[in-house]
């Protein structure tokens, strides 16, 4: 097993929905390590780098609304295979199609409104935690 790192960004819907504590207490569960964890506002740069691949679609400037709509908590998660275990934990992007006892299943409503985003390969997570922490945000201990 490879120790990786993987972006998640608790959504706006999680945020307001009120069910951080209960999305991170199952990645704690589960035995991931916090490297770091910040809540902030998105901006329309780091938003459109994030979504680059789908930023010239007509349907970005929904995400962009979105994920602007409340702040995110950005946190950086460590463990072995974190990113498929992760991946796994939440269930399909879409919330309507994750099975229950998933995040996405449990708190999640469709497509976009689906309470987390996950890094999906080690090399985009560490795309990823770059493009959302400074080195000195992120610890080891």
């Amino acid at each position: 097993m490879a120790t990786e790192r993987s972006l998640i960004l608790l959504k706006p819907d999680c945020v307001k929905k009120a069910h951080c504590g209960e999305v991170i207490a199952r990645y704690e569960k589960a035995g991931f390590t916090i490297r770091g964890a910040k809540m902030m506002s998105l901006s329309d740069e780091i938003l459109a780098e994030h979504y680059s691949h789908v930023a010239d679609k007509p349907f970005f400037p929904s995400i962009r609304d979105f994920m602007q709509s409340a702040p995110v908590i950005a946190i950086i998660l460590e463990g072995d295979d974190v990113i498929a275990k992760v991946r796994g934990m939440l269930g399909p992007t879409n919330s309507t199609e994750a099975p229950e006892g998933t995040i996405r299943g449990d708190f999640g409503e469709d497509m976009m409104v689906n309470v987390c985003h996950a890094s999906d390969s080690p090399e985009n997570g560490e795309i990823e935690v770059k493009r959302f922490f400074n080195e000195n945000e992120i610890f080891t201990y």
